[in-house]
C-alpha cells in the first residue's frame, strides 16, 4: 500500500544528511484536551506507539513562535488516533514523515518531521531543552517553508474536531 501523501512528498529533503534513514509516512494526531487545564496533545507514531507531548499553547504555523512541549506517557496507537469524548477532540490528524529514524532522533533530543494533516502541514522540529532542569521539556517549532505563516493565530472556528462535529464544552461556552 502506498501511503505517500502529496504534502509529504514536498518535504522528503528536510535537510537530510548522507546516511539518514527516512521511513514511510507514519500516523500523527493532535488532541485538544481539557483536563485540569486546556491544552493540546501532540502524538507521533514511533515503533507502534504514540509518543506524546502536552503542548500548553498548542502548535502554530508561525516559524518565529516556540512552543513548550512536555513529554508525557506514550499511548497505544489504535486507541488514541480517533478517540474523542466530552473532554478530548481530535483537533488534527494525518500522516507524518520523519527526516531520520524517529527512535534514535528522540534519544538524541532532536526530531525533524513533515506533517500532512487537516490543519498542520509542512516541516516541524521538536528539540529537547531540559529547561528548568526537566528532561521532559521540549520545544516545538514550525520550520520556515511554504506552509509557514508569520504571526499565525488559530481562531475559535479552528478549535473543533476534524473527525466529527464534536466541540469541547469550554469552546461552546466561549472560554
Amino acid at each position: 500500500m502506498d501511503r505517500t501523501h502529496p504534502h509529504l512528498r514536498l518535504h522528503r529533503g528536510l535537510h537530510l544528511e548522507p546516511g539518514d534513514v527516512v521511513s514511510e509516512p507514519l500516523h500523527f494526531v493532535v488532541n485538544r484536551h481539557h483536563a485540569t487545564t486546556l491544552h493540546f496533545d501532540l502524538r507521533l507514531e514511533v515503533a507502534g506507539q504514540l509518543v506524546s507531548w502536552a503542548v500548553p499553547k498548542g502548535p502554530t504555523l508561525d516559524p518565529a513562535a516556540k512552543r513548550l512541549a512536555v513529554r508525557v506517557e506514550d499511548h497505544e496507537l489504535d486507541e488514541h488516533l480517533t478517540w474523542e469524548d466530552e473532554r478530548k477532540v481530535v483537533w488534527d490528524t494525518g500522516l507524518y514523515q520523519p527526516a531520520t529514524d524517529p527512535g534514535p532522533a528522540l534519544d538524541t533530543g532532536h526530531l525533524r518531521f513533515a506533517l500532512a494533516g487537516h490543519k498542520l502541514r509542512g516541516a516541524f522540529a521538536l528539540s529537547q531543552t531540559r529547561m528548568g532542569g526537566d528532561e521532559r521539556n521540549w520545544i516545538l517549532v514550525k520550520l520556515d517553508d511554504e506552509y509557514a505563516v508569520s504571526g499565525h493565530l488559530w481562531t475559535a472556528e479552528d478549535h473543533g474536531s476534524v473527525l466529527s462535529d464534536r466541540w469541547l464544552e469550554v469552546d461552546r461556552e466561549g472560554g
